[in-house]
């Protein structure tokens, strides 16, 4: 896609000066074009910062400090920094931009992509150049933070230079990563201390470059993860593994190369690059170059990168007169008609060349060795050693103590050395440091309470605390329904070690329980009998011309059936029987009277006079009075 006709940048004359031209590479924080200097006819790269940053002052001001700091840094193997500035144009936004030297080529990385992996020696051939950037920033009081295949540029005419230095200072100032929380580098290279607290020295750039020759030995960084904080916390809790664990055939002191610079405790790293330098240039030089030049290939036919490991010149004298020819300014022998020296000092050069390149061989196998293994022991153990016996273990093998947090250890007593940061039979630099941690015992979690909740929410709340949990006997209650808890043994409130298992007892729910027959039962009798069931109890009364007054004329649940504990039973109280008042019917006729009474519930028995009108002269039962329903009346009629 022609980028001509979609980014805005695109022919933007930047500074009146900078001719934006192709864009070659975006990131996340910054695009970079090519562009045309139009003061000076030269082409140049220009990195265009995130328009987001160039609103922050302070960014801006750091940027132009790290700018001038960056600029100031001169040295072959470093990509040269010519301008910086802010361009505004009307009706854009403003554009934070640097203007930098154009590497034509490729990335490290774009190499990487096409051969996989590199041999040994062309990894510390591509390494060294690196290191030899790094060295001279380190030296200025610079520090790059941001060191990966991305930023090592591999120039067609077999340069290497390294890119960036400074930026990622500037960027860690800005109200960006304040208010994203962003780790400021690529993840896979960030140092532990960057990781944990934001930190970074010479000593974080000899960390990431001991992950990048682990990269360009084995193909990959040594961590990978789901997400990046996953690989940070990898690389904050993890050693780096050997490249030899991945790749069979790199040499062992490589394997050193990469412990010694990508060692948890920057305290135990090489200082900086130029310490890491000196190794690398030891290593490189008791390899076995194969019998070609190993720091040298090419892709689509053109040379990528060239650098030959440097050998010793070997000084040969010749022999006086003038038909010697002269002698070259390294001593070496010119002029076709030198005289060979005799056989017996040929001999006599020959042991003198073997001893020197020996003594040599010697030499960087030493100093490889310093470096990668003799500057390092082995960590004495001390764990489970009182405090006072740590430290004198410690310094009777010449290392240094450090205090870190106290430790929760089921299998070290409380006050005593339970954790040592590097562990026993880990190395450690002479002289260098060790962190301690005190046990504070097994862990401990108090009980949680989960009355009332499900065995899930139960079994995650206690997972939490770090404990188990086992569903114990199930048990009825008459409060919590089915499934849920009832209680934890041991109680809620208790405190127990963090790997105790918790028995969870869960309830049934309410018991189902049989109903007693209370009818005719006095209620007082009746209530009792129901409530030692497990049954609640509740009264109505009612009328009942059979069951005496104060006795059950029935139940709401019949007995002998069952009901769930605690199930209200409701009893029907007998009054006794209904009163009705007898009416008066003196001085009526006996069918009139008959009528009456019946109608109000009576009975009815008549006693005639012989000869009489037919009315009732007299009634059994008083009018007014209060009598059961179908109480007999006896009327007298004459």
């Amino acid at each position: 896609m022609d980028t001509t006709l979609t980014d805005p940048l695109a022919g933007a004359l930047l500074d009146g000066r900078y001719r934006v031209q192709a864009r070659l590479a975006r990131g996340g924080m910054a695009t970079v074009y090519t562009a045309l200097d139009v003061r000076l006819d030269r082409v140049v790269a220009v990195k265009v910062m995130h328009p987001a940053l160039a609103d922050d002052e302070e960014f801006v001001a750091r940027f132009i400090r790290e700018a001038h700091a960056a600029a100031r840094l001169s040295h072959p193997n470093v990509v040269s920094v010519y301008d910086q500035s802010v361009y505004r144009s009307p009706g854009h936004a403003a554009v934070v931009f640097l203007v930098m030297e154009y590497v034509a080529g490729r990335t490290l990385r774009d190499l990487l992509r096409e051969r996989g992996r590199l041999s040994a020696v062309q990894a510390l051939g591509v390494l060294e150049p690196v290191l030899g950037a790094l060295a001279a920033a380190h030296g200025a009081g610079l520090v790059h933070r941001d060191v990966k295949p991305e930023n090592v540029l591999l120039a067609d005419d077999g340069r290497v230079k390294v890119a960036d230095f400074g930026l990622a200072r500037a960027i860690e100032a800005s109200n960006l990563t304040a208010t994203a929380g962003l780790l400021i580098g690529t993840v896979a290279y960030l140092a532990p201390e960057q990781v944990e607290r934001g930190t970074a020295d010479a000593r974080a750039d000899v960390y990431a470059a001991g992950i990048l020759l682990y990269e360009l030995l084995t193909g990959g960084p040594p961590y990978a993860g789901d997400t990046p904080l996953a690989v940070a916390y990898r690389h904050v809790h993890e050693d780096v593994p050997a490249p030899s664990a991945r790749v069979s055939d790199v040499p062992p002191a490589l394997d050193a190369l990469v412990a010694a610079a990508t060692r948890r405790d920057p305290s135990t790293r090489p200082a900086d690059a130029g310490v890491l330098l000196t190794a690398v240039r030891a290593a490189r030089r008791a390899l076995p170059t194969g019998g070609t030049d190993p720091g040298s290939w090419t892709a689509a036919d053109t040379t990528v990168l060239r650098q030959a490991p440097s050998a010793p010149t070997l000084v040969v004298p010749r022999s006086a007169g003038p038909a010697a020819g002269r002698t070259g300014r390294r001593g070496t022998v010119t002029g076709a008609s030198a005289t060979p020296p005799p056989r017996r000092r040929r001999r006599w050069l020959a042991r003198v060349a073997v001893l020197l390149v020996l003594l040599a061989a010697l030499g960087a196998g030493l100093e490889g060795w310093w470096l990668g293994s003799g500057r390092y022991i082995s960590a004495p153990s001390v764990t489970g050693l009182a405090r006072s016996a740590a430290v004198s273990r410690l310094q009777a093998a010449g290392l240094r103590i450090r205090w870190g947090q106290p430790v929760f250890r089921d299998d070290v007593a409380r006050g005593l050395v339970a954790a040592a940061d590097p562990a026993a039979g880990q190395r450690v630099r002479r002289g260098g440091t060790v962190t301690l941690g005190l046990s504070n015992g097994p862990l401990t979690a108090r009980v949680p309470q989960l009355t009332g909740v499900d065995l899930g929410a139960a079994r995650a709340a206690l997972a939490r605390l770090r404990l188990g949990a086992d569903p114990g006997p199930a048990e009825w209650s008459d409060t919590l329904p089915s499934g849920r808890v009832i209680r934890t043994v041991p109680a809620a409130g208790s405190t127990v070690r963090h790997d105790t298992r918790v028995t969870v007892v869960l309830s049934r729910g309410r018991q189902p329980v049989p109903v007693p027959d209370v009818r005719n039962l006095p209620v007082a009798q009746a209530t009792g009998a129901l409530r030692r069931a497990g049954l609640g109890v509740t009264t109505s009364e009612s009328y009942d011309d059979t069951v005496p007054a104060g006795s059950v004329v029935r139940q709401s649940v019949a007995g002998g059936s069952t009901a769930l504990r605690g199930t209200t039973v409701t009893l029907a109280v007998s009054r006794g029987p209904q009163l009705f008042a007898v009416p008066k019917v003196v001085g009526k006729s006996v069918g009139r009277a008959r009528a009456i009474l019946t109608a109000a519930g009576f009975t009815v028995e008549v006693r005639s006079l012989p000869f009489g009108p037919g009315e009732v002269l007299a009634q059994s039962l008083a009018p007014g009075s209060m009598q059961p329903r179908g109480t007999t009346v006896t009327l007298s009629v004459f």
